[in-house]
């Protein structure tokens, strides 16, 4: 088989001559008609908001923890205001309100994911209040962050697990204990 100059394989039945030759790479892309690129500029502008999927993100966002929600908005309209709309869009109008899982549940997952991550903070503050909101207990969240510290590793787990303390004693919530451990 030839090899490329990088020492990597061809493609099977294809060579460099025949990219060199091919349609796409003889096209002029640089010249591209100038009306193409004015299509973005010359659409009416759409109110976003007015859309069934961010209502209805809306809607659940609402619901899990709207203040938060409100000031992520806020700081994103400046820069990004399509990235807010992202978020309430597909997050809470597509995927939260999927049959199967309740809203408990989902912010109970998204608690894991978040404390996975290790470096989204502000989200999981947002989450254990948006978790609290819903339902759950602060026994179960931090039962969810210390089976992280399997999974994820004990400085995810314990930068989490602070953060949950916080989100407690902002809310007058005394932070569970663990259970003694069985005697045997």
């Amino acid at each position: 088989m030839p090899s490329r100059p990088d020492g990597c394989p061809e493609p099977s039945g294809l060579t460099n001559s025949d990219l060199a030759n091919s349609d796409l790479a003889n096209a002029n892309l640089t010249n591209a008609d100038s009306s193409d690129r004015s299509i973005a500029s010359e659409t009416p502008h759409v109110d976003r908001r007015s859309n069934e999927r961010y209502q209805i993100g809306w809607q659940t966002l609402s619901k899990i923890n709207q203040a938060a929600a409100e000031q992520v908005l806020a700081n994103l309209q400046e820069i990004a205001p399509d990235l807010g709309r992202f978020i309430v869009e597909f997050p809470f109008g597509d995927i939260y309100t999927r049959p199967g899982l309740d809203l408990p549940t989902r912010e109970l997952i998204t608690i894991a994911a978040l404390t996975t991550l290790g470096n989204a903070q502000p989200q999981l503050k947002a989450h254990i209040h948006g978790a609290l909101n819903v339902g759950c207990t602060p026994e179960a969240i931090v039962e969810v962050i210390l089976q992280l510290a399997v999974y994820a590793g004990f400085p995810a787990a314990l930068n989490s697990m602070l953060t949950a303390k916080e989100v407690f004693a902002e809310r007058g919530i005394t932070a569970p204990k663990s259970p003694p451990e069985a005697q045997s």
